[in-house]
């Protein structure tokens, strides 16, 4: 859906029954830590697929009341999970608008219980209007406004045990994928929520490699699978061989309705997150309904 916003996310998942995996479905790639590796991993696909859409400081209660009608008109899938994020003084008006197939997301919430923040958001506050998720960790949180991995974990933990989902985004710079870092980089986001986090039952990962938001480059599926292989392995090795095969991890970076299909086809990427794209309904229909790509190549 192409909710206008700092960010707008929406997300749709393939609901299937996710056995454990397989040894041989993820490869140990130490030995190749500095490179940048064409991991395949074997088996079916079992995760929710989740696409969701998100696009700068754009918005006004009209364009969004359009975009939301789009949505609401659209035809998509039903096996489609869809959760848009318009930004804050927004989230009353879409959530009142929105059919009852789209649930309603923040872009970012405090570190806890209210208090004397100014300008901050907080996740009871995000309760109360109905909202179900919260994006954290998102490139520009990190990277313009300064939150460190420990403050989004932190985030992240308070936001989960108060009863909301989190969209955890990691992601590299340019700098770091050229010097061989993307992995280090991803692994030491990943720790950062794996330290504090009470379950990983209502994560949804978001690799979104940062030279990619917005730039019009994308990475190719090779590259995006590659990553999310990597990410689940690490999951399974610091977290649990459960947590790797039922958690999704979607990937964002100038996605849009000619591109979604292929990436969409990948074993481990379990949707999207959507940039610009959002913005036209119909565009963002495509992308949610891309999942059929998942569903033939399975």
């Amino acid at each position: 859906m192409a909710m206008v916003s700092t960010y707008c996310p929406q997300f749709s998942g393939l609901r299937r029954s996710c056995p454990k995996l397989d040894n041989s479905q993820s490869q140990s790639f130490v030995q190749h830590i500095n490179s940048q590796l064409r991991l395949a991993s074997s088996g079916k696909p079992c995760r929710a697929v989740t696409a969701m859409a998100g696009s700068g400081k754009n918005g006004t209660k009209d364009s969004i009341t359009k975009l939301v009608s789009d949505l609401n008109s659209a035809k998509l899938e039903t096996d489609v999970d869809i959760v848009v994020a318009p930004p804050f003084i927004y989230l009353d008006q879409v959530k009142a608008s929105s059919t009852d197939r789209i649930e309603v997301s923040a872009q970012n919430s405090w570190i806890g219980k209210g208090g004397a923040f100014t300008g901050e958001i907080s996740v009871e506050q995000l309760k109360d209007i109905g909202c179900k998720w919260v994006i954290l960790g998102h490139s520009e949180r990190r990277h313009v406004i300064g939150e460190d991995d420990q403050f989004i974990g932190k985030k992240a933990a308070y936001a989960l045990n108060e009863g909301l989902g989190v969209i955890a985004c990691i992601g590299e710079l340019l700098e770091e994928r050229e010097a061989g870092k993307t992995f280090d980089v991803c692994f030491q986001q990943l720790k950062a929520f794996a330290d504090v986090v009470p379950s990983w039952d209502n994560i949804v990962i978001a690799y979104e490699p940062v030279w990619a938001i917005g730039t019009g480059k994308v990475a190719t599926p090779q590259q995006a699978q590659e990553v999310h292989v990597v990410v689940r392995d690490w999951l399974k090795k610091n977290v649990s061989e459960e947590v790797a095969s039922k958690t999704r991890i979607i990937y964002g970076g100038s996605v849009n309705g000619s591109n979604c299909g292929e990436l969409a086809k990948q074993e481990d990427i379990d949707g999207f997150l959507v940039g610009g794209a959002s913005l036209k309904g119909p565009e963002f229909a495509t992308i949610v309904n891309s999942v059929t790509s998942k569903k033939v190549a399975a």
